[in-house]
C-alpha cells in the first residue's frame, strides 16, 4: 500500500487578531508535517467579507513568522496550488457547485427569509430541530447565481468515523441537513470552501478545533457526494480560559499572540508553551527546542481534554528559555529593553546579572525599572537609620561594625574591588561577631535603603569602591 506523503494546513480566517487557541491549531499541523517531511501550506479563508478585517492577512503571516513557523506553499509566496486565498478561487468553488447539480445533489434555495424564519419559529414551539431537508423543494430549481445554492444530502443515515484524537465518533441522521454551498453573493460558505480547497490541495491530516464535530457527517456526507476520501481529523482539545471553566475567548483575556512580542517573551518559548498545551511527549522534560519539538512530536500523542492557559507556566518556560541564551545575548536585549538614559550610563553593563536574576521575560525590566528596583544604584537611598538595627544589636555596635567594614573595605585595592573579594572582606568581619547580621544587615540597608535587596557584596561591586564607602560614611553620621 502507497504511502501518501503528509500535507498539512493552517487556514485562518482574517477576521481580527490571532489568539493562542488558532495559534497551537496551527502549530500542531505544521509540527506534523515537519516531523514527517511532508507539506506544509497556509491558507487564507476570506469568504465572510462582513467580517474581514484590514491588514489581518499580514498580521497573521507575521504572528506564524515570529513563533517560528514557515510553509512551504501560500500567499506570499505562492505555489502549484495558487491562489492561497480563498476570495481568489471563486470560480473553483463553481465548478464544484456545478458537479453537483449534474448529479442531482445541489438546488437552488426558492425560498424567502421570511419562509425560513416562519419554519424556525415552528420548530422552536414543536421543540424540534429545525431541519432545512423537511422542506426541500421538489424538482430541485436550476441555479442561476442569484440564489444560494444548497447540498441535497444524498442518504440520511448514521456516519462513524475515527479522529486521530477522539477515536471512534458517531453521530445520527439529525446531525444531517441541507446546507449552503455558496452564498448569493457568489461567496462559497466555509463547510463548502474547505473541503473544496482541502481536495485540490490533497491534504491528509485536517487538525482542527473541537467545534467542527459536530458538523463532521455533513462534510463526510459531501465527500461521499464528490466520491472523495476523506482526510485524517485530528481534532486538538480546546484552550481554556484561566478558571478552566469554559473556553478561552477574547472576552476571557485571549490575547493576540503578537502582544506577547511586545511583551518580551521568547518565540521559542512560546511555541514550547503552545506545543505542550494539549500534547504530552511523555517523561518528565519539560523544556524543548524547537528542533525536540519536531522530532518528537506525535498526533497519537494529543489528549482530548481541554488545556488551560496560565501565565505563569508561560513565564516559568519562558526564564528557562532565557538561560539557554548566551551572556552576550542577555546582555544586549537587557540593555535594549532600558530607557536610552539608563542604558548610556556606565553602570548599566554591571546591572545586567541582577536584573537577569529578577526577570522571567524581557519586558519585565521595564517593569522593573519603572518600579524603582533599580534606583538605589543610581541616587543615594533614602531611609530611616533606624533600619541600620540588627534585632537587639546596640546601634553603638552598629556603628562600630560600619567603621570596621569602612577600613577593611578601604584597604582593598581599586581593581580588586570585586563581588568575590568583598564579600571575602565583609565575611571575616562577620564571623567574629554573635550574628553575621550585626554587619552585613546594615552594610545592605546603608547601601540599598531596603530590608530586601540585591546582596550586599553584589551592590557594592556595582556601585565601586568610592560610592560604596562613602554611603558607609553617610550611614554612621547623625
Amino acid at each position: 500500500m502507497e504511502v501518501k506523503k503528509v500535507v498539512t494546513r493552517f487556514a485562518p480566517s482574517p477576521t481580527g487578531y490571532m489568539h493562542v487557541g488558532n495559534l497551537r491549531t496551527g502549530l500542531y499541523a505544521w509540527l506534523w508535517a515537519r516531523k514527517n517531511n511532508g507539506t506544509f501550506i497556509l491558507r487564507i479563508e476570506d469568504t465572510d467579507k462582513k467580517r474581514e478585517v484590514e491588514g489581518s492577512i499580514e498580521h497573521i503571516m507575521r504572528s506564524l513568522k515570529w513563533i517560528g513557523m514557515d510553509w512551504d506553499q501560500g500567499p506570499d509566496i505562492g505555489g502549484s496550488l495558487e491562489p492561497y486565498i480563498q476570495s481568489q478561487r471563486l470560480d473553483l468553488y463553481k465548478s464544484y457547485g456545478e458537479k453537483l447539480i449534474k448529479k442531482g445533489l445541489a438546488y437552488a434555495d426558492p425560498y424567502s427569509q421570511e419562509e425560513l424564519e416562519a419554519w424556525r419559529r415552528e420548530a422552536e414551539v414543536l421543540k424540534r430541530p429545525f431541519l432545512y431537508r423537511e422542506h426541500r423543494p421538489e424538482g430541485l430549481p436550476a441555479w442561476d447565481g442569484s440564489r444560494p445554492l444548497r447540498f441535497k444530502v444524498p442518504e440520511i443515515k448514521r456516519f462513524t468515523w475515527v479522529d486521530a484524537v477522539w477515536g471512534e465518533l458517531s453521530a445520527g441522521p439529525e446531525a444531517l441537513d441541507d446546507f449552503i454551498l455558496i452564498k448569493s453573493d457568489g461567496y462559497p460558505t466555509y463547510n463548502f470552501a474547505h473541503i473544496v480547497d482541502d481536495i485540490e490541495m490533497g491534504i491528509t491530516h485536517v487538525t482542527r478545533g473541537q467545534e467542527f464535530i459536530s458538523s463532521t457527517p455533513k462534510y463526510l456526507s459531501l465527500y461521499e457526494a464528490l466520491e472523495v476520501q476523506p482526510p485524517i481529523f485530528v481534532t486538538t482539545p480546546p484552550v481554556m480560559s484561566i478558571e478552566g471553566k469554559k473556553k478561552l475567548g477574547k472576552r476571557d483575556g485571549a490575547k493576540d499572540v503578537l502582544e506577547y512580542e511586545k511583551e518580551g517573551y521568547l518565540p521559542q518559548a512560546m511555541m514550547n508553551f503552545l506545543a505542550l498545551m494539549g500534547w504530552n511527549p511523555g517523561g518528565e522534560q519539560e523544556v524543548f527546542t524547537k528542533d525536540e519539538l519536531t522530532s518528537l512530536f506525535d498526533i497519537s500523542k494529543i489528549h482530548p481534554a481541554g488545556a488551560k492557559i496560565g501565565d505563569d507556566k508561560l513565564g516559568w518556560l519562558n526564564k528557562e528559555h532565557l538561560k539557554k541564551l548566551s551572556p552576550e545575548e542577555i546582555e544586549k536585549n537587557i540593555l535594549a529593553w532600558m530607557p536610552e538614559e539608563m542604558r548610556t550610563d556606565p553602570l548599566a553593563t554591571k546591572l545586567v546579572p541582577i536584573i537577569f536574576e529578577r526577570i522571567s521575560k524581557w519586558g519585565d525590566v521595564k517593569e522593573l525599572i519603572g518600579a524603582g528596583e533599580l534606583d538605589l544604584f543610581f541616587k543615594l537611598p533614602e531611609y530611616d537609620k533606624t533600619k541600620l538595627i540588627f534585632k537587639d544589636t546596640p546601634s553603638e555596635k552598629i556603628i562600630q561594625n560600619l567603621k570596621v567594614a569602612i577600613t577593611a573595605l578601604e584597604n582593598l585595592p581599586d581593581d580588586q574591588f570585586n563581588v568575590e573579594n568583598v564579600k571575602n572582606t565583609l565575611m571575616q568581619i562577620a564571623v567574629m561577631l554573635p550574628s553575621k547580621g550585626e554587619v552585613l544587615h546594615p552594610v545592605r540597608v546603608a547601601l540599598s535603603g531596603k530590608d530586601k535587596s540585591p546582596d550586599p557584596f553584589t551592590i557594592a561591586s556595582i556601585l565601586g569602591k568610592n560610592e560604596t564607602i562613602s554611603r558607609l560614611q553617610n550611614a554612621i553620621q547623625n
